[in-house]
């Protein structure tokens, strides 16, 4: 019986380790190594539910119940040639609940290895099975031909007798890397002008990405006339193109000579870009052209199991170290370019403010993405390269100064509007004058 079973983490919760060792021996005694040598019977799932489902494989990092007699013998665990980590908790003379090792076998026999504490081993089959190629995500979904980029996932299993292989939306098959290891994809880009998910195929299997490369779905800002979106409320933030375009035009934040403060100090007119829908119409339009509501021209309906992307690039000769990059959605009742009213629309229009930034009358406490990449060193750049970000929409929960917020979006109508400002955000950096350049900016499912 085949029983294929996949956990994400060493042990899901106290709770669930509790009742699983409870399933397989209800009153255990205290661990004590026994002399002589271990049987097992048979080996399942740990779950009181599935304590009849035998099984002879089961995958990487699932956890086991092997059941048989004098189990307290095994001092060390092998499954092929990796060790398993053994918890005296959790076994008893006739059961032992186990963790597979998530390490791939460098040589594969398809069986457990019991080691006794005089050395002696005991064998028992069982199949360890290894996942196909895991696709997480692409270092820079826009890379030009010729650039380095990453892939970012697991099992990337180049066998010598089933070479790995990344496959591009037009079709092109590459075999060969600057950068291999189990959990990245280092290569040079090749020529490709086709959109399209990326496939990595091993021994094991194959995957498809559910990222797109040249990802055109959702896309709001691309500053080249795709969608003919671009400022569109208080500030003309500077639209350019230099000799570190990605597409073409791009939105730069900072401008190499402005100052964010420690505290990240409020200054709009630098820092800012901001996307208001409506017009100067006495009832607006938010339906075509520039200021369309953005649910008008992405469907949010989906929007708890989408992402916002952009690609970012921000030079090692201004990194940006305070301030938090804060990103705001926003429905009519927030904010509009004019507050007229508009067509169909029986409920608040609100005209143009910063007061979900600024806390003013209370819309300082609703939801959005804080995003805030040197926290963790101290000071971030991209290394002169566009990088790709993803922000989960499930993320836009925090008010501007990082606490939970008391709103949060909650339907389509919440995505009318979109402003980045780097700005506070409650946690202190070090001085600095960042230059952040943003392109391609989109909204798309992260399924």
């Amino acid at each position: 019986m085949k029983m294929n079973i996949y956990f994400k983490g060493l042990v899901v919760s106290l709770l669930l380790i509790a009742g699983m060792f409870t399933s397989c021996e209800d009153q255990p005694d205290k661990f004590e190594l026994t002399g002589g040598l271990p049987q097992v019977s048979y080996i399942r799932m740990p779950y009181l539910a599935q304590s009849d489902s035998l099984i002879v494989e089961a995958s990487l990092k699932s956890i086991i119940c092997l059941v048989g007699d004098n189990l307290t013998s095994i001092k060390e665990l092998y499954f092929n040639d990796q060790k398993a980590q053994l918890n005296t908790s959790y076994i008893t003379s006739h059961t032992m609940i186990v963790q597979i090792p998530d390490n791939i076998p460098e040589e594969v026999s398809d069986k457990i290895y019991m080691v006794t504490a005089a050395q002696d081993t005991v064998e028992y089959g069982f199949h360890v099975i290894v996942p196909r190629p895991m696709i997480a995500s692409m270092s820079c979904e826009y890379a030009t031909a010729g650039s380095e980029v990453t892939l970012y996932g697991n099992y990337f299993i180049d066998d010598p007798n089933v070479p790995l292989t990344v496959t591009l939306p037009d079709g092109k098959q590459l075999t060969t890397f600057t950068k291999l290891t189990n959990s990245t994809i280092t290569f040079r880009m090749p020529e490709c002008d086709t959109e399209g998910s990326i496939r990595v195929a091993s021994i094991y299997g194959e995957s498809t990405s559910t990222f797109h490369y040249l990802d055109s779905r959702g896309l709001m800002f691309d500053f080249d006339g795709k969608t003919g979106l671009s400022n569109h409320g208080w500030h003309e933030r500077e639209i350019k193109t230099d000799e570190t375009s990605l597409t073409g035009n791009f939105v730069q934040l900072g401008d190499g000579t402005s100052k964010m403060s420690v505290d990240g100090a409020w200054n709009d007119a630098v820092f800012a870009f901001e996307y208001w829908c409506g017009s100067w119409d006495k009832l607006q339009n938010v339906t075509s052209g520039d200021g369309i509501a953005l649910h008008n021209l992405v469907n949010f309906t989906d929007f708890a199991n989408m992402a916002l992307k952009f690609e970012m690039y921000i030079p090692t000769s201004n990194p940006w170290s305070a301030g938090a990059m804060q990103i705001c959605f926003a429905g009519y009742d927030k904010v509009t370019l004019s507050g007229n009213p508009i067509e169909g629309f029986d409920g608040v229009v609100a005209g143009a403010n910063a007061k979900v930034f600024n806390g003013e009358d209370g819309l300082g406490t609703y939801g959005r993405a804080l995003y805030r990449p040197w926290m963790d060193t101290g000071s971030y750049d991209t290394g002169d390269k566009w990088v790709t970000v993803t922000v989960p929409i499930s993320n836009f929960t925090l008010d501007r100064l990082g606490a939970a917020a008391e709103s949060v979006p909650s339907s389509p109508g919440d995505f009318a509007s979109l402003t980045f400002f780097v700005v506070g955000g409650g946690v202190n950096g070090t001085e600095c004058t960042p230059i952040i350049k943003l392109d391609n900016i989109r909204a798309v499912p992260n399924k």
